[in-house]
């Protein structure tokens, strides 16, 4: 086990709630991705993702938020991300990725916005952490960095050179020594 995340998530009527707090990075990436699974497991069909106390995001959270909102765009019966209270950088960096596309981001006619202030109050923190190995780091970032591609065309240029260095190391990496 590692130390507690900033992840704070719940369940209510109609949608699911994941608050992340701290820098949106790859480690915060993978917390959410766990959290999220498990929330689709209880038949998640609307995924709120909380940016308010987030101060940055890295692609690789960006990719991560981006695999989350593919998988439930085609999920059977449709789904949706929402993004809420993004500040303006974190807007801009979404946008300028094109994944303005697969999320809504800051909806103003969302149903929770009027009940946002209870809602908060009302998570709980994701306690479900665990170590990744070196090798599952990298899977993560490499998968994230795919999921930005496969989103917007134009993002293959822009990471074409980080998928081919993360493709190498993870050929290279052997895991049954990975730790």
């Amino acid at each position: 086990m590692i130390e507690s995340s900033d992840i704070h998530f719940g369940n209510f009527d109609g949608f699911s709630w994941i608050r992340c707090g701290g820098k949106g990075d790859f480690a915060t990436s993978s917390e959410m991705k766990k959290c999220a699974e498990h929330l689709l497991t209880t038949g998640c069909t609307c995924l709120v993702i909380d940016l308010e106390a987030c101060t940055g995001m890295d692609s690789t959270f960006m990719g991560t938020l981006t695999g989350l909102a593919l998988r439930l765009v085609k999920q059977k019966g449709g789904g949706r991300m929402e993004i809420a209270s993004a500040n303006e950088k974190n807007t801009t960096s979404l946008e300028d990725l094109g994944l303005d596309a697969f999320m809504e981001i800051n909806p103003t006619t969302a149903s929770w916005q009027r009940i946002l202030p209870e809602v908060r109050m009302q998570l709980r923190a994701w306690d479900n952490m665990t170590r990744l190995s070196a090798r599952q780091r990298g899977e993560q970032v490499l998968e994230a960095h795919k999921n930005l591609t496969v989103a917007n065309d134009s993002n293959a240029q822009k990471f074409g050179l980080v998928l081919e260095v993360l493709e190498n190391e993870l050929k290279k990496s052997d895991p049954a020594t990975d730790s």
